[in-house]
Formats: C-alpha cells, structure tokens, sequence
C-alpha cells in the first residue's frame, strides 16, 4: 500500500517529468535493494550498467562502434553477453547471462560532443572489471552519475573565443586577409556564445544552429562596416563572411557516421549523416538568406601575396589554431586540445601543400591529410591513452570544404544550377574522402578494426 507520502513523492516525479519530452530515467530505482557486488546482481541490474555505459558514450558523440565495444566489455566482466542495436540518439540492448535475458530500450533528449566525458567513459570501461564489477551496483551509478554531471571546461564565452579563434585560422587557410580573420573571429565568436547560451536552455539543434549562424552573419557584416569607416573598399573582404559561420561544422556526426557505415552500422551511420546534413543545410540556408539581404558575394579572396616559407609556416600556425579552437569546441582539455592542434597542423598543411606544389587534386590531397591524421593519432593514442577520435576529428574538420559547400547553395539560390553543382560535386569528393582515409588508418594499425565479428 502506497503511503501518503510516497503518493506525494510521485506526485511530484510525475509533475515535474511533465516539463520535460523525454522523461529521466530513474537508475536509483533500478537497483533498489541491490546490495551484492554488481558480478552476483540480478540481470535486469547488471543489464542497467551496460545500458547506462552505452547511453553516456552516446551522449558524447562517439559512434555505433565504439559505444558496442565499451558495452560487451562491461558485459564481459559482469558474466552476460549482450546485443544492442544503436542509433544515434537511441539503442536497446538484450543481455543473457545463459538462462535468463532481459531487454530494454533508452534513448537521449538530444545528443552532443565532449571529448572530455568520452575520456573518463573510456578511462572507466577499461577499469571496470578490475575496480568496479566487484562494488554494489549503487556505487557503480553513482560514479557513472558523476561523469554525467562533470560541468564543462568552458564557459559560453570561452567556447565562443575558440569558435573565433578557429575561424579566423580556417578563414585564413582558406586564402583569407587580416581583416577577414578579425570580422571572423568578432562574427564566429558571438555566434558560438549564443548556440552555446541557447543550449543551456535545451534549445532543438536547428534552432540554436540557425540563430547562432544568424548571429555571426550579422556580426561579420557589421564589423566589416566599422572597417569601412577607415578603408575605401571593404567589398574586397567580403568573401570572409563564409568563414564566421564555419564553426557550426557537424565533424563529429558526419565523421562518426560514415565510419559507422563502414562498419555496417548502418542505423546509426544514416541516422547521424542525417543530422550532419539537417545542420549543413540550416547554416547555409540562413547564410544564403542573409548574404542577399546584405548584398553579399562569395568572391575569391584577395591575394595573400605570401612566399613559399613564410605561406608554409603561417599555415601550420593557423592550422594549429583551427584544431585548438574546435577542440576547445568540443569540450578537451588543454593538453588534449595542444596534441590535436599539432596533429592537425602537419596534417593539414601537408594536403595545403600537396595541392600546392605538387598539384594533387583537392580529394587526393584531403585523404592524404586525413591518412596522415589518423596515423599520428593511433601513434600518440599508445602514448598518452587519448581516444583516437577525440584527436582524430578536431584534426580533420578543418579540412571540411566549408567554403565550397556555402558556394555550392548559394549558386543554386540563384538557380545557377551549374555553377552550383559544380561546387557541390567538388565538396562531395573532399568530404567522403576525409573518414576514408581515417578508416584506412585505423584498418592499417588496429587489428580489431579489420573484423566484423
């Protein structure tokens, strides 16, 4: 019989679940009364750790693969085995421990990239059989409790100084001035602070995509009119007004799904290309809207009057910085965001160069330069521990033809369909090429990564 004040208590659950689409689920209830080391739990316990494992990894962006591999080792060290059918935002899992199975079904509100989380979720799987399986299931979540609400390494306006500074770097590779790089980083910087205020309020990602894109639109067409008050043609640095939006790229996503495709992981491979897709075609749709309101052109960039070595060292620099700033983006820390940044930095000069000097096509050059990320990657992942793709993807985004994307829509805009396809076809090359050569890197190194059983 329910007492008055468990009724109450409910009561309240219920109400305050009402604010919320996707209600909490309640783990403290799961293993209620649990007090046996998690190894000798009831399966629908030990289920819950499996899936709560996998449901965190989720939550930090990484892909079908990886969330698989964490979730049968707990299940190894809990004597189960277990199947689970990933998505994006969502899995179920059936675990058997050789009598019984018991299934279950979870899913996330929404789903995001933090390396940081990844790197404990990933510290804690390998721990879990030697430090973990043997505690009460009670202390088990209550670690995993902890991870999920570990705050974040930055605050909005820190994410949005790192959006600038990764922009002005991307905006400078991609044949940018110094004026260009400032009105990128005032644009991208404000852009990021708001996508960032909004998803503290749990905004949808279209909507904090748009406004944030918005936002940074504005920003860089207004700095660029205070520039006017002193230079006599700014219309000559309009073309930077690509690069201030260039910090919504969905690397995480679109890099994870093709892997995961790769993989034949194809629920959730389709499902996170989707979402790369939604979030590319919001940002250059409220781009193109904005740039015919401010009469704006993707023209090509002035010359940058730059010799052989000193073109080469300024690449790496802004290189650097690009990788550093997007993986500020993405939640690391300092000496994970250093080692991406000088990851990315040979690698993405080495594919600038490989155009450059030696004329390799943009595709060729871009799979070069991801191979070469990948590999330096899985030599310092030995080293340092990090997961590969914490330093792999912060590597590789700033590759992403970003440029040609946005000239790619705005030319079918104007119903220059050719001009348009064009663009698009030459971005469509760059951006399968990028995860291929990151699979060809880990199929080369890891030896797991070759099979599908």
């Amino acid at each position: 019989m329910t007492t008055p004040t468990t009724q109450a208590a409910i009561e309240d659950t219920i109400h305050s679940e009402r604010l919320h689409h996707h209600m909490a689920i309640r783990w403290e209830k799961v293993i209620e009364n649990d007090q046996v080391p998690a190894r000798q739990a009831s399966l629908r316990v030990r289920a819950s750790i499996v899936g709560r494992v996998g449901l965190l990894l989720l939550s930090s962006g990484t892909g079908a693969w990886r969330v698989r591999d964490a979730m049968n080792i707990v299940a190894r060290a809990l004597q189960m085995t277990c199947s689970a059918d990933i998505g994006f935002t969502s899995l179920t899992v059936t675990c058997f421990d050789g009598v019984e199975s018991f299934t279950e079904s979870l899913s996330l509100a929404s789903s995001g990239v933090n390396t940081d989380k990844l790197t404990q979720l990933q510290d804690f799987v390998q721990r879990f059989a030697s430090d973990y399986a043997d505690q009460k299931p009670a202390l088990i979540h209550q670690r995993l409790d902890a991870i999920k609400k570990e705050p974040g390494n930055y605050q909005p306006y820190q994410s949005g100084l790192a959006a600038g500074l990764a922009c002005a770097g991307f905006i400078f590779l991609l044949g940018g001035g110094l004026i260009e790089m400032i009105c990128c980083f005032v644009g991208a910087g404000l852009g990021q602070f708001t996508r960032k205020l909004l998803g503290k309020r749990h905004w949808t990602s279209v909507a904090t995509t748009a406004l944030g894109v918005a936002i940074a639109c504005l920003a860089y067409f207004l700095s660029l009119r205070f520039w006017g008050l002193f230079l006599t043609n700014t219309s000559a640095h309009e073309a930077g007004y690509i690069g201030a939006m260039l910090f919504v790229i969905p690397g995480f996503p679109y890099i994870t799904s093709i892997l995961d495709i790769t993989k034949n992981d194809m629920r959730s491979g389709l499902e996170r290309l989707t979402f790369a897709l939604t979030t590319i075609i919001t940002a250059t749709f409220i781009g193109w809207l904005l740039a015919l309101s401010f009469d704006f052109k993707p023209q090509n960039f002035l010359p940058q009057g730059l010799s052989l070595y000193p073109l080469m060292a300024l690449r790496l620099m802004a290189s650097f910085a690009g990788v550093y700033g997007f993986s500020m983006m993405f939640n690391s820390k300092q000496k994970m965001a250093i080692t991406a940044g000088l990851i990315g930095a040979v690698a993405n000069t080495t594919r600038l160069e490989l155009v450059d000097l030696v004329h390799c096509p943009p595709a060729a050059a871009a799979f070069i330069g991801a191979l070469l990320a990948g590999l330096l990657a899985s030599v310092v992942n030995r080293k340092l521990r990090y997961p590969r793709i914490t330093l792999t993807v912060p590597s590789i985004v700033i590759m992403v033809p970003g440029l040609y994307i946005y000239r790619g829509v705005y030319n079918l805009g104007l119903n220059n369909v050719g001009t348009g396809a064009e663009w698009l076809t030459k971005a469509l090359l760059i951006m399968l090429f990028l995860p291929f050569g990151l699979f060809v890197a880990r199929f080369i190194l890891d030896k797991r990564w070759r099979m599908v059983d």
